[in-house]
């Protein structure tokens, strides 16, 4: 059994769009009521995420927009007393309110301390249970429910920081990662290995990607074994042939076949698989580093189970 971080911190739970919105605290409650009852947790190496410096958002996102969220926040604070507005509208499903960017530095940071934990040997991988999610955050904007983009965030640190030549992003969500694809593009030193629903939000992915990104959009009502036959088929001889020193993970589990945000037909065990297909290729190439950040999964009973099968198989329970 290896040692599996689990990374948190109770400032993601503050962050709250309002009633009704499926991106709410709740998800991450979902997560630890089913890792305590199951008995998951108990395998977990905890650590809590720090706040991200503007250094290390900075290295995916421009100052400018760091500067527009932190400035919305705290318009909205001062304003507070006074009755103000309790959130900003950043578009029609994505609201910033006055504890939003406290969770989005929370969430970055979770991905930069599992990164740093995972290179200095203190655990094998790491997953980080944090909201807001960040694959749809681009350099200059936050959309899609997400303000940073944590997984670009971490991949860049551990060039940066750590001098790593060669990492992998892999997202298995169900929307295209179009913020980390934004990013990313064209940048030599990372490849990234995407399956999505298509057409669907954000309706990219598909218009002539760059060298380094491999994107795989499916129609709608895919199944879990013909996701798997793509996934052998085409990400495995990309991620053998790129040698990746460190693998990410944007994982969302919104396309689970109970997860009314898609309409994609995966189960928990499909998940499990794909998280069995990353570890090997770390295993390979890595020396076993792997850093998976949560992002979709909207159903809270489909969301628990497919967040214990990925940890189970990360942990090698």
């Amino acid at each position: 059994m290896g040692k599996t971080g689990y990374f948190t911190h109770r400032d993601c739970w503050k962050h709250d769009m309002g009633a009704g919105h499926p991106e709410c605290p709740a998800r991450l409650d979902a997560i630890e009521d089913r890792l305590l009852v199951t008995g998951v947790g108990d395998a977990l190496q905890r650590g809590e995420a720090p706040l991200a410096t503007l250094a290390q958002i900075t290295r995916a996102h421009s100052v400018a927009h760091m500067e527009y969220l932190e400035a919305l926040s705290q318009r909205l604070i001062e304003d507070a007393p006074a009755g103000g507005p309790d959130h900003a509208q950043i578009d029609p499903d994505t609201a910033l309110t006055r504890f939003t960017v406290l969770a989005a530095r929370r969430a970055a940071g979770a991905a930069i301390a599992a990164t740093d934990a995972v290179m200095a040997g203190e655990i094998d991988n790491a997953f980080c249970a944090v909201r807001p999610p960040g694959h749809h955050a681009c350099r200059d904007k936050a959309m899609g429910f997400c303000f940073y983009n944590n997984v670009a965030i971490a991949a860049r640190h551990a060039i940066e920081e750590h001098g790593l030549e060669r990492v992998a992003i892999v997202d298995f969500d169900v929307h295209h990662g179009n913020g980390t694809e934004d990013i990313l593009s064209n940048d030599p030193r990372v490849l990234m290995v995407g399956i999505f629903q298509h057409p669907f939000y954000p309706y990219s992915g598909t218009e002539h990607p760059a060298a380094n990104m491999l994107n795989l959009p499916v129609p709608a009502y895919t199944r879990g074994m013909d996701v798997r036959e793509l996934i052998e088929a085409c990400w495995m001889p990309r991620l053998e042939e790129f040698k990746p020193q460190m693998i990410f993970v944007s994982a969302g589990f919104d396309a689970h076949r109970d997860d009314d945000l898609g309409q994609l037909k995966l189960n928990e065990q499909d998940f499990g698989w794909i998280t069995s297909r990353i570890v090997d290729v770390a295993r390979r190439h890595s020396n076993g580093r792997i850093v998976s950040m949560l992002e979709g999964g909207y159903n809270l009973d489909a969301l628990a189970r497919s967040v214990e099968e990925h940890l189970r198989v990360l942990a090698d329970l």
